[in-house]
């Protein structure tokens, strides 16, 4: 299973567990997460990928420039994600 960067996923393990997270790198072992809030861009949290499931959604790298572009754009990614009934 790969990720690529502009990917949200969701945490199903550890102290992230249900939080959508943008996927900044994938180095084939593991995979770099980023909020802009408690992870930011300059300091992702590396993670197992059996610990996340992927979804649908992509965030561009445009959007995602900064920390707050990225809470930004996840805040309404959440909303979105919310009303279409995934969990």
């Amino acid at each position: 299973m790969g990720f690529c960067e502009g990917e949200l996923v969701v945490c199903t393990a550890g102290r992230e567990k249900d939080r959508l997270m943008y996927v900044t790198a994938y180095d084939g072992k593991y995979v770099y997460l980023a909020d802009g809030k408690e992870r930011s861009l300059d300091n992702p949290k590396r993670k197992n990928p059996q610990h996340l499931r992927k979804t649908d959604k992509h965030i561009s790298a445009e959007a995602a420039k900064t920390d707050r572009a990225l809470r930004k754009a996840l805040s309404g990614e959440v909303l979105t994600y919310g009303k279409t009934g995934h969990d």
